[in-house]
């Protein structure tokens, strides 16, 4: 994780912020108990509820570092007047021959999440719908062969 910015969405920075809120109050004293009471448990050495509220404390702390570095970083995407290209934030359209038509949102890697239709401006196909217009054919290298794709709407 260098210092290069990352994109988000004004609603990808809440989700952000929430689940930092969450880590930083409810789960390090969730965490914090489970560590005292596995403590009262007598033996230390061979204690593996000690063991894995240790593990678990160190992956929350981890992970309330990496939240903080990620949100110090990040450029939020405002939502502009199309220019007629996709941009991140962007919400495109595509549709690929025999098949019915998909709706994507553009967004950074932090808040990706392909099941629910936000794909990263990192991925092979974000990167491929970058700065093309309505109209325009694209092509992906997928594992499975090169995938078309013409853009259908871009919002």
């Amino acid at each position: 994780m260098g210092n290069q910015a990352i994109y988000i969405t004004a609603e990808g920075e809440k989700k952000l912020k929430e689940e930092l809120i969450n880590l930083q109050t409810v789960r390090r004293q969730e965490v914090a108990q489970r560590l005292h009471e596995a403590m009262e448990g007598g033996e230390l050495i061979d204690n593996a509820e000690y063991e894995a509220a240790k593990n678990e404390q160190a992956f929350v702390e981890g992970r309330i570092l990496e939240l903080e570095h990620m949100l110090a970083v990040a450029k939020l995407i405002e939502p502009t007047e199309t220019s007629g290209v996709v941009t991140i934030g962007s919400t495109v359209t595509i549709k690929q021959d025999g098949q019915k038509r998909e709706k994507y949102t553009i967004v950074g890697a932090a808040e990706a999440n392909p099941k629910e239709g936000l794909i990263s401006n990192e991925s092979p196909l974000g990167q491929a719908l970058l700065n093309h217009a309505v109209g325009d054919d694209v092509e992906v290298k997928a594992p499975a062969g090169i995938l078309r794709f013409r853009i259908v709407k871009i919002k």
